[in-house]
């Protein structure tokens, strides 16, 4: 749930992708906007210490994934990059996609794959109070601004994540 924080005409549609994004889908720990190379960095957080084969297999079957996806939508697939940093017994996983080539359905096939790799596993805050409904109308946001910021020139290294049920963005 978002709160004190105001949708209004000073909110880019690159800060808005990142609410939506954020409110959408809450087993995203963070995401970053980089439009000086274009990329979205989606921070994922998963309470298991992967071992080096471990994030090789990982890497080598969302990748494989994500390709099929865009073939099947007749897309180019673009830059795909993974990276990984153990923190204790979490792991944070950052994937890197390229603007110009990601769509929602791919962030969706994302999301969705981790939840089924790492079933209670994955760190998550509850996105609560929000109905089909809502989670629809984020949706189509999700797809407005990817959109929109494909065509913007917005210079703002954006980066976001959830605390406490709140959606906070920052201008690094």
């Amino acid at each position: 749930m978002i709160r004190n924080c105001k949708m209004q005409d000073e909110v880019s549609d690159s800060t808005g992708l990142l609410i939506s994004i954020l409110v959408r889908y809450p087993e995203v720990a963070s995401i970053n906007f980089e439009p000086k190379n274009q990329t979205l960095k989606f921070t994922f957080i998963v309470e298991f210490k992967f071992k080096k084969q471990e994030c090789y297999d990982f890497e080598r079957k969302l990748e494989d994934s994500i390709a099929a996806y865009n073939y099947l939508e007749k897309n180019d697939t673009g830059k795909v990059a993974m990276c990984y940093q153990h923190l204790d017994n979490f792991t944070a996983i950052e994937i890197s996609r390229d603007v110009e080539n990601i769509m929602h359905g791919e962030i969706a096939l994302i999301v969705e794959f981790f939840r089924d790799s790492f079933e209670g596993l994955l760190v998550t805050e509850s996105n609560g109070d929000l109905v089909e409904e809502d989670l629809t109308v984020q949706e189509e946001l999700i797809e407005h601004m990817l959109d929109s910021i494909r065509e913007s020139k917005d210079d703002k290294n954006l980066f976001a994540f959830r605390d406490e049920g709140k959606v906070l963005v920052f201008d690094k």
